[in-house]
């Protein structure tokens, strides 16, 4: 683990030095530099990470991902000493995972288009969806299975058709149709004027656990579902949470600005007790900084001339997210 925390360290500095530089890093140790995603796509063997520094990066509808591979970003929002140098990750378009790219995982990204996990009617499992800011996410074969989407902004709808996942510690639209799942510690910020699915931020989701969840508007639809410790204006399911009392969502969080990462959904005042119990900081927790677990440059300084030996003395400072 050190050797390979040390070596991405290197790999870091080198790409952060050279803008719009895509490092993928093989399944061998080895690494190549690339300046398109879809060049980086197509030389990343099964099992490779491409990593992806500050800038935006288009990629065209035809390119399918057909091989396990992780697309890891630095962020989406990140924020640092040198921002306005290497900013956050966006990637102009859609994703879309087909057959042989199960295993696969995006991280640290912001997404201006959607993302597609078996697009073509094709079996893809296990793919992990973790950190990011996305429009929207389509899963799109009843079969696929061990989706995981995790504390990410997701801008409108969630499409599970059927499948199987889990769908935890999201700020979210709203969802549909995912079976035989998990949906807990989420905030739903549906407005069901700007949604098919009537006024219900979870919409027929059969035999699911919905745990713990914060549901700013609607309910659920579906059949032999267990709801448990949610927060809604009313009485939703087991232990709810009515929250009808407070008047006002402002009355009980710090910002309910919906799907956005200007809204903090951090607990206020004599709501502050249910922190821990229900909503995204509940459960496994949440990343306000939605940070990838890699190191990234927040100070460097190039000499514009070599000294008295010859040497260009260059010195980085590098930080791991956690």
């Amino acid at each position: 683990m050190k050797k390979l925390f040390l070596t991405l360290i290197a790999l870091v500095a080198v790409v952060g030095m050279k803008a719009q530089q895509i490092a993928v890093v093989q399944s061998d140790g080895s690494t190549t530099v690339h300046s398109l995603l879809v060049d980086a796509i197509e030389a990343a063997n099964a099992g490779s990470v491409i990593y992806l520094p500050g800038g935006s990066f288009p990629i065209a509808d035809e390119v399918k991902i057909t091989k396990p591979i992780t697309i890891m970003g630095i962020g989406h929002k990140w924020k640092s000493d040198n921002a306005e140098e290497y900013g956050y990750t966006t990637v102009t378009g859609n994703l879309f995972f087909q057959a042989g790219s199960s295993g696969s995982a995006v991280m640290g990204i912001y997404l201006t288009g959607n993302l597609y996990i078996g697009h073509d009617g094709d079996k893809v499992d296990n793919i992990l969806v973790r950190w990011n800011n996305i429009n929207e996410l389509h899963v799109r074969n009843n079969t696929c299975e061990g989706t995981v989407v995790n504390q990410n902004y997701i801008r409108n709808i969630t499409y599970f058709n059927g499948a199987r996942g889990e769908f935890t510690n999201n700020i979210a639209h709203s969802i549909n149709d995912l079976d035989n799942g998990t949906i807990a510690y989420n905030v739903f910020c549906h407005n069901h004027y700007v949604s098919y699915n009537g006024n219900c931020a979870i919409h027929i989701c059969d035999q699911c656990a919905i745990n713990h969840n914060i549901l700013i508007s609607g309910g659920h639809t579906g059949a032999s579902c267990t709801a448990i410790g949610n927060m809604t204006w009313g009485d939703w399911g087991d232990d709810p949470i009515n929250a009808s009392a407070a008047e006002n969502w402002n009355n009980i969080f710090e910002n309910p600005a919906g799907v956005t990462p200007n809204s903090s959904y951090h607990f206020k005042g004599e709501y502050k007790q249910y922190e821990h119990q229900c909503g995204i900081y509940a459960g496994d927790g949440f990343s306000d900084t939605a940070l990838p677990p890699i190191p990234y440059i927040v100070a460097k300084s190039i000499p514009q001339q070599t000294d008295s030996e010859g040497k260009l003395n260059i010195k980085v400072r590098v930080r791991a997210s956690e």
